[in-house]
């Protein structure tokens, strides 16, 4: 696609920016239709799926700091002339068309069509059911956007497909993709992997782990643990397992501390069969299938374990590959921890709750990615593109 100045896409954010002011009713009166079809007893796709005036603001503070970003496109990553007279540069450069699938929140519509946008993408988009009115209501908006500059609304498409017609379109799309972006469960990462035909980056589960070792502040402990479970339980970044060393001083006294303290703040607790000698009233773990799983409810697994090395295996195993804490104040383990996890986003003495994209500086997000090609973790505007090689000659040949 042609590549669009800097001054225009700029112009183009600029203009939703104000159309997203202008018509906040109408939106809201859109999400009111999604709401009330909605079967309010999934609480974390329902969380996801209300707008209110706070949300609003948020979409409108995400364009704003995009458009604030330097251009991502037609930078140059590296040039070398050489002694034949060949100039050789690489540059940045859009990816094409983008197809993002999701579930539920009407401001992925925003985010990630600006990061697209920004970039000089095409983007489909390709969201849940259960959003269709607001997310029709948004990119109604977009195109009015892209009108006001005289820009086609090609840029921007929504695709209201259903299951078999989504399939039939991964396998021959109408037009050519050049990435993939799942956001959402197992199932249907699944499905758009086993079915796609171009690249597939994905925005896998969660099931974040937390290390407890034995060197670790206990009240510091407590707070990050709280924040990182309770907070917004309907995250990806949420803490779903904790894992005890068994060498923490007092170390019955605090997990019996532990238990209560989540116990009052309404979180369900499963524990493993070591863990289950001091917290004899909860739950047993019985199947180990549950340690891979991502709950997005008020729940979460205690395991004890005997060092970090058994912590660093064990997240290894079962985590989904997004984020992980070690809490200590031992710099050695903590070091050990973080390079050996495979995380996206590793943390020492930090709440899970900061993976995300404005929170580490990066902005707005398409997703979080726990690929590792060609991007792991928050894709910011500048993961956004791709690169091509520009070779200047004068006639030359290889001899």
């Amino acid at each position: 696609m042609e590549l669009l100045s800097e001054e225009i896409k700029n112009s183009v954010l600029k203009s939703m920016e104000v159309l997203l002011k202008e018509h906040e009713d109408t939106l809201l009166n859109a999400n009111k239709k999604d709401i009330a079809a909605f079967n309010q007893e999934d609480q974390a796709m329902y969380d996801r799926l209300i707008l209110n005036k706070d949300k609003v603001a948020g979409m409108i503070t995400a364009i704003q700091v995009v458009r604030e970003q330097e251009d991502p496109v037609n930078k140059i990553i590296s040039r070398k002339q050489f002694d034949n007279g060949l100039d050789v540069v690489n540059k940045t450069a859009p990816f094409g068309t983008i197809m993002i699938i999701y579930e539920s929140r009407p401001d992925v519509t925003v985010e990630a069509t600006v990061l697209a946008f920004k970039a000089n993408n095409k983007i489909l988009l390709k969201g849940g059911k259960e959003a269709v009115h607001s997310n029709t209501a948004i990119v109604k908006l977009w195109h009015m956007a892209l009108e006001e500059h005289n820009l086609s609304t090609d840029y921007i498409q929504m695709l209201t497909m259903n299951r078999t017609e989504t399939q039939a379109f991964l396998r021959n799309p109408t037009e050519q993709l050049d990435l993939i972006v799942p956001r959402g469960g197992e199932q249907l990462i699944k499905f758009v992997k086993e079915h796609a035909k171009c690249a597939v980056l994905v925005s896998g589960r969660g099931n974040n782990f937390l290390y407890i070792d034995e060197a670790a502040d206990w009240k510091q402990t407590i707070e990050v643990i709280l924040n990182a479970k309770t907070q917004k339980i309907s995250a990806c970044n949420a803490l779903d397992k904790i894992l005890v060393s068994k060498k923490l001083p007092d170390y019955a006294g605090r997990i019996l501390n532990l238990n209560e303290i989540l116990k009052d703040s309404g979180v369900e607790v499963l524990v493993d069969e070591e863990t289950k000698s001091i917290l004899s009233d909860e739950k047993l773990i019985t199947d180990d299938s549950i340690w891979y799983q991502e709950f997005l409810e008020m729940k979460c697994c205690i395991g004890t374990v005997n060092s970090v090395f058994d912590a660093i295996e064990k997240i290894n195993e079962y985590s989904g590959g997004h984020s992980a804490t070690v809490m200590t104040t031992n710099t050695d383990i903590a070091k050990k921890f973080m390079e050996q996890v495979d995380c996206a986003v590793v943390y020492q003495n930090a709440s899970t709750r900061f993976t995300d994209g404005g929170q580490i500086g990066v902005g707005a997000e398409l997703a979080i990615s726990t690929d590792k090609l060609h991007h792991r973790g928050p894709l910011g505007l500048k993961e956004l593109v791709t690169n091509k090689y520009y070779v200047f000659g004068d006639g030359h040949v290889r001899v």
